[in-house]
């Protein structure tokens, strides 16, 4: 589930190697830099960009999923961390599992019956989240912290990588919980290392959070008309009242730009008062009167299902 781990070690927890003596040693491509006056040595490692200067070391900007497993359509569970890390402190002759995560981004991929972004277009809005629309995806921007869904087939083909048997032909959909900064304060611990990211309570909060933050997004038209029970104009009313709640991101969103509209004086305290009252009577009789989308009962058990085999 793992795939972007940044990593940056101290010399206090490497034992106060000379970084920049050693650690280039295991490195390609090196070159040698001074920034603000500090003079730094940047390398390649498998295609992992490593920069090393008297008081640290950085591994960043690349998948260890990648990395290590080759690609990143497959995924980086706990065990397989585990011996990633393992590998990485063994080829950079230093201890990775003491070093501190500055980035970490969790994500899978998932086939789907359709093409991705006839899936995107049922994601609404999350709360504290701005919703940003890409051309070739969705992402959810908060505070020190980002969710992804993208086409990964056309991110594959866009980079010339060779898709695995396993996924050519199908559409993938691949969504990505992008920690970026204060990840401890995120998930709740006092500090994240490399260690860390294989202890068994730490991995199983992370995929719970992760399938969380997705359930927590307002599905947008997630409803069918169910016309076998509608008896007449009254049901018809309430269906379409309905649709415009879940287009618009739910009862709550939708109550609270009522809300703000009355707050401007664009609607009298009675035109706020019936709309509101429209909207609770609507989701009261809700049940029969819609069916689930199917794409989105899709991506939910799909989902789920993939997060309860990575635990």
């Amino acid at each position: 589930m793992y795939d972007t781990i940044n990593f940056r070690l101290t010399a206090k927890d490497a034992c106060n190697i000379d970084f920049l003596e050693e650690t280039p040693c295991y490195l390609n491509n090196i070159a040698h830099h001074i920034f603000s006056g500090v003079p730094v040595v940047t390398g390649d490692l498998g295609g992992l960009k490593v920069v090393a200067s008297e008081w640290q070391v950085k591994v960043k900007d690349a998948s260890l999923c990648k990395w290590y497993l080759g690609d990143n359509f497959q995924e980086l569970g706990r065990g397989t961390t585990q011996q990633a890390i393992e590998k990485l402190s063994d080829d950079l002759h230093l201890p990775m599992d003491r070093a501190t995560i500055t980035r970490l981004d969790v994500g899978v991929n998932i086939i789907t019956q359709h093409p991705p972004a006839t899936y995107l277009n049922h994601l609404g809005v999350l709360a504290h989240a701005q919703r940003l629309q890409q051309p070739k995806g969705l992402y959810y921007s908060k505070r020190d912290e980002m969710l992804c869904f993208y086409d990964k087939v056309m991110e594959c083909k866009a980079h010339n990588e060779l898709l695995p048997p396993l996924y050519r032909g199908r559409n993938v959909l691949r969504y990505e919980q992008r920690y970026m900064h204060r990840i401890h304060s995120r998930l709740k611990v006092p500090a994240v290392t490399g260690a860390t990211l294989y202890d068994e309570a730490f991995y199983m909060a992370v995929l719970e959070r992760f399938f969380k933050t997705y359930k927590a997004i307002k599905k947008i038209n997630d409803i069918k008309p169910n016309f076998k029970i509608m008896k007449g104009r009254k049901d018809f009313q309430r269906m379409g009242v309905l649709s415009l709640i879940e287009r618009l991101g739910g009862e709550i969103e939708l109550t609270n730009q009522i809300n703000e509209a009355r707050q401007r004086g664009e609607l009298t305290i009675k035109q706020a008062h019936d709309l509101r009252d429209g909207i609770k009577q609507a989701c009261k009789t809700k049940v029969g009167l819609v069916v689930p989308n199917e794409q989105i009962t899709e991506l939910d058990k799909k989902l789920y299902e993939a997060v309860k085999f990575y635990r």
